[in-house]
């Protein structure tokens, strides 16, 4: 979500579901409709999947936050999206050529909204705590459910989480910082235009070809950053182990179980579901980075979080009549 997984493209433009995770989504658009389960088990796997997919992007964000003493937080992103580039041309192998011009105009935006989403987010991981810095991140794709659906309920719901945001600043944002605040709000702008060029490239290139150019994307535009503030650090072997380790969890695994999970689950419940990301990394930040939550910032939370199942919520009930048509 930080750089976080891209699910983003898994609700059509039009819908513009409100969480989609940050990082796989141009894979899906190829993907099996979902099937309906055949058993309880059935059923519950594949919320399983979304569940293990979320800890591990957010706890491998905590181990980001240890990792950036060592090589600063520009340097983390560009350990993280240099492995995770590297892994995913390996495994998809995309083919270069028989692409039109719009073709890379959209995979070159894709990764850098990509690149740009993760790079503010870690300086906000850096100055304010996990849970804070996704739930204010998460107001990108929520703002832009808002503005697609046009619906006057969804003005509920954007003024609900405005109530949680209000409540985690405390009246005034001094009291996160404000730099790293600011950090948080622009990576969910970041977030947002993600979605939009995630669902784009995702019809444009087949598989997960078009995700796999992304990264390359946005490894490249991390790169100056991370040498500039780490130099030579991001070569120490530990570094390198710990940037392969972030890169992993927060990418490479929770890609493949979205994926996996999206094949079987209504991309309107994976969103839902993905609105419980601020509470995984909340959890993450007070397990791993001593991070504890006031009771004040814990309902700030779950305010974001209702606002953003409900903005999901609406939008699929507004869909039903027209996948009757």
């Amino acid at each position: 979500m930080n750089d976080q997984r891209s699910a983003a493209g898994v609700v059509a433009v039009d819908q513009a579901a409100a969480v989609a995770v940050p990082e796989a989504a141009p894979a899906l658009g190829d993907a099996a409709g979902p099937a309906r389960p055949k058993s309880r088990g059935a059923a519950l796997a594949p919320v399983a999947l979304v569940v293990a997919g979320g800890l591990s992007v957010q706890f491998g964000s905590a181990v980001a936050v240890l990792l950036m003493p060592r090589a600063g937080a520009l340097g983390v992103v560009t350990l993280r999206l240099a492995v995770a580039a590297l892994v995913m041309l390996a495994v998809c192998r995309p083919k270069l050529r028989g692409h039109s011009r719009a073709d890379w105009g959209t995979v070159l935006a894709f990764g850098l909204a990509m690149g740009g989403m993760n790079t503010l987010f870690y300086q906000a991981a850096d100055r304010i705590p996990l849970g804070a810095a996704v739930t204010l991140e998460v107001l990108g794709p929520l703002a832009l459910s808002v503005i697609a659906s046009r619906r006057p309920i969804n003005m509920v719901w954007a003024g609900l989480a405005l109530g949680g945001v209000v409540l985690l600043g405390g009246g005034g944002f001094d009291r996160l910082d404000p730099v790293g605040a600011a950090y948080a709000l622009g990576a969910g702008a970041m977030w947002a235009t993600y979605i939009v060029f995630s669902a784009r490239t995702g019809r444009r290139f087949p598989q997960a070809d078009g995700l796999a150019l992304a990264l390359v994307v946005a490894a490249l535009f991390s790169l100056p950053l991370g040498i500039m503030e780490a130099g030579s650090k991001l070569l120490v072997p530990s570094t390198l182990g710990l940037g392969a380790a972030v890169a992993l969890l927060s990418s490479v695994l929770p890609y493949t179980l979205e994926l996996m999970a999206l094949r079987r689950l209504p991309a309107p419940t994976f969103a839902i579901l993905m609105s419980l990301e601020p509470a995984i990394a909340a959890a993450a930040g007070f397990l791993i980075l001593d991070q504890a939550l006031t009771t004040t910032d814990a309902l700030a939370i779950a305010l974001v979080i209702g606002a953003s199942m409900g903005a999901v919520r609406s939008q699929t009930r507004r869909a039903k009549p027209r996948e009757r048509v």
